[in-house]
């Protein structure tokens, strides 16, 4: 009997291992979510469902999950949320969405932003976010939307941002921005109003005949 008993013990001591191992990759992108729950104010309870004990956060409110439960938008939105963003976002690598337009978020865009591949939107217009735009953004190679207009941000535009070729919205009017405005790769298309009420913004760079000072 003894015999018999530690063989079944060990049976499903591995089958409970590898029913574990999928929900332990879930909970990663839980783990973040719950971080950036804890660091935003909610008054209105649009986070309530995010609860931290559930397998995974497919099943929560304005998240999206691919079928593998692997989190793919974040969707808050004008949700009259304030804080500051964390830098554990950089961990859901398999975002495409990240939504949090016309809140009032405050602090500054985490440089960890830019470990997300996959990202296509990223929408933070609209909010009181502060400090300067990660250069790390430009290794954002999917993205087609990064709109950061009306925020508090400084600095200059990042250059690495030329280089991300499925680029089509760029959208920084109404900051504090400096230095010239880029018009290669893909700001060949941007509109020039998308630049627009950043006073110490200098014009296009006349590129060939001065050199891109990153120090204003």
């Amino acid at each position: 009997m003894a015999g018999r008993d530690l063989l079944l013990f060990v049976a499903v001591t591995v089958i409970s291992s590898s029913l574990m191992a999928p929900m332990a990759r879930g909970n990663s992108d839980g783990d973040a979510l719950y971080v950036l729950r804890r660091s935003l104010s909610d008054p209105d309870n649009v986070l309530q469902s995010w609860d931290q004990n559930l397998v995974n956060p497919c099943t929560w409110f304005h998240v999206t999950c691919n079928q593998d439960s692997q989190v793919t938008r974040v969707d808050l939105g004008n949700s009259n949320l304030s804080g500051h963003l964390v830098p554990e976002l950089g961990k859901l690598e398999h975002l495409q969405y990240l939504e949090l337009y016309k809140n009032n978020i405050q602090g500054k865009i985490p440089a960890e932003l830019g470990n997300l591949k996959n990202l296509k939107s990223l929408d933070l217009y609209n909010n009181n976010i502060s400090g300067t735009i990660p250069p790390s953004l430009g290794n954002l190679k999917s993205l087609v939307f990064l709109r950061l207009n009306d925020n508090r941000l400084t600095g200059p535009i990042p250059r690495t941002l030329t280089g991300i070729s499925s680029l089509k919205v760029f959208d920084v009017s109404n900051n504090n921005l400096c230095g010239p405005i880029p018009i290669t790769g893909s700001f060949e298309h941007i509109p020039l109003d998308n630049f627009e009420n950043n006073p110490r913004l200098e014009g296009p760079e006349l590129q060939g005949l001065a050199g891109y000072d990153t120090s204003c």
